[in-house]
């Protein structure tokens, strides 16, 4: 055998670390300095590697998982991908329940590591049987020697984050962040760094980013479950029509709320002005901080961290496709499509 010390065991060993990159293009004519933790570059493409590892490593020591087990979830993509992953290093079985919003290239991704797949309706209450939560709930119940992640309810979501994110930006910003701007979807996350960077400093802002159709936002300002506030929206991974208890809304500053419109631009903007290929939600993050911005949040002395969740690989169907955005109504005369396709004969 090799011994040499760059040669990693298993492609988990790259799970973390992730890049944090100044923004010099996107943001314009904003006081501060805006930086991107690039979550793309983890080898699932995106943060959800972070919290798969964890909470089944955790599993391992608790003895729940052992040869032949089965591992559960619910997930809009990302999340399945990851724990696809590590099921195939790790030697499980997995099975994944998938929201309808999810684009055909996630799924066939999620297939082609190993994990067999159930399509859910997005557009249904929580609790309806055909819900991919209620189904993961069902499917759990009827697979012997299985366990059930959970994502939206198991504290180890938010304790991956604590635990690596968070730590990585206080040390890659050598303890100078003063503001995150991070998408709450789990609220993983969101919690989980934005707990670690309170300790070290209890005056950094938590500017979280929900979707209209979503009801984050006003249950963080009003402890209100509004109904009313749920209507069917495009942006995976991103926003809840449910509260979920991952999500620590006490360390939570502020809500901003983007369309999937201006979401989708976003992301199909920084990947011509800084070179950043990313998803949908990460599209969302850049359009709240440039909302944030309109409303006087940021000063010159700023240092503003923005997460980016994913990768835009996952989103070739959707906002990368101009056939998709020209279905949803979102380009007009002022936002055309900015690179075109000519064929030579």
């Amino acid at each position: 055998m090799i011994q040499n010390t760059g040669i990693s065991n298993t492609i988990l060993d790259h799970i973390g670390n992730t890049p944090l990159i100044k923004l010099n293009k996107i943001i314009k004519n904003i006081p501060g300095n805006f930086y991107a933790k690039y979550e793309g570059f983890n080898p699932g493409h995106s943060m959800k590697d972070r919290i798969a590892l964890h909470i089944i490593e955790e599993a391992e020591r608790q003895g729940l998982l052992k040869e032949g087990s089965t591992i559960i979830e619910t997930t809009s993509g990302n999340t399945g991908f990851s724990i696809a992953l590590v099921s195939i290093i790790k030697g499980y079985n997995c099975i994944l329940a998938v929201n309808s919003k999810a684009s055909k290239g996630k799924i066939n991704m999620l297939k082609a590591m190993g994990a067999k797949v159930y399509v859910c309706p997005a557009h249904v209450k929580a609790d309806d049987p055909r819900s991919y939560y209620q189904v993961a709930k069902r499917l759990h119940e009827e697979t012997a020697n299985s366990i059930y992640i959970n994502q939206y309810f198991n504290k180890l979501n938010v304790d991956a984050h604590y635990s690596s994110t968070g730590p990585e930006i206080w040390k890659q910003t050598n303890g100078k962040i003063t503001h995150l701007v991070a998408a709450s979807g789990t609220g993983g996350t969101i919690s989980g760094v934005s707990r670690y960077l309170k300790e070290q400093n209890s005056d950094i802002k938590i500017l979280g980013v929900d979707a209209f159709g979503s009801i984050l936002k006003k249950f963080h300002e009003t402890g209100e479950f509004d109904k009313k506030e749920i209507y069917p929206y495009r942006i995976e991974g991103l926003g809840k029509n449910l509260i979920p208890t991952a999500t620590d809304f006490d360390v939570i500053d502020v809500f901003e709320k983007v369309t999937d419109e201006a979401a989708a631009h976003r992301a199909r903007e920084l990947a011509v002005t800084e070179g950043l290929f990313t998803g949908y939600t990460s599209g969302a993050v850049v359009q709240a901080t440039i909302q944030y911005a309109a409303q006087g949040m940021f000063d010159e002395n700023a240092n503003v961290v923005l997460i980016l969740p994913d990768h835009g690989s996952r989103y070739m169907e959707k906002i990368y496709s101009d056939e998709w955005m020209a279905e949803q109504g979102f380009f007009d005369t002022q936002k055309q499509a900015h690179a075109a396709v000519e064929y030579i004969k």
